[in-house]
């Protein structure tokens, strides 16, 4: 019985650790697609230049309108300009969405935003490390949605992520966060 339960042990850390690197490498390799037109951007805070990016993008027509999710509940549009140290063009153009605390409550809020919208394709810009978990919320939320993925990198997250303890931290946190995610949508899949 326990060398039964050994091997499945190391059967499960051997898939653990194989999906861990494939996950490490897949996050800093995304092929980028920046030229295709979407009805909306979708930002996501909570990281780095994430917000900066998605005004650029608004700001060079990839998208109709911009929502920005998980912004807090006080702050105004001018006040996020300010702190990012940007120019937009179109103001009227701009969504802020105050009622996400996390990446679940991200999609939710999204995809009622989505639905007044009429949207049916999205950029979503998020940390590259974040990109898998969000994709597969809003894929969850948002079956029939065009997702572009757009994923920002942060010079605090060291590419050679063996090398530095923080950034390994970051990514393992993050990948077991998506083996959840991706786990519990698709038992909520099957289940429905």
């Amino acid at each position: 019985m326990i060398k039964q339960l050994t091997k499945i042990f190391c059967i499960l850390t051997t898939f653990w650790l194989i999906g861990f690197v494939v996950f490490a490498y897949r996050i800093n390799h995304y092929q980028p697609n920046a030229d295709t037109h979407t009805d909306a951007i979708i930002a996501l805070t909570g990281g780095r230049n994430r917000i900066l990016e998605a005004i650029k993008l608004l700001n060079n027509q990839k998208a109709d309108y911009l929502f920005i999710s998980g912004v807090e509940k006080n702050s105004r549009l001018q006040d996020i300009l300010n702190s990012n140290q940007i120019t937009l063009e179109a103001e009227n153009k701009v969504f802020l969405g105050t009622s996400a605390q996390n990446t679940v409550e991200n999609a939710l809020e999204s995809k009622n935003w989505i639905k007044q919208h009429n949207i049916r394709s999205i950029r979503l810009v998020t940390s590259n490390y974040h990109l898998p978990r969000s994709i597969t919320e809003f894929e969850n939320q948002t079956p029939h949605l065009t997702i572009i993925k757009h994923p920002v990198y942060s010079e605090h997250v060291n590419k050679k992520w063996w090398t530095s303890w923080r950034t390994f931290s970051l990514i393992f946190s993050e990948y077991n966060k998506f083996l959840y995610t991706y786990l519990r949508t698709r038992l909520q899949t099957e289940t429905h």
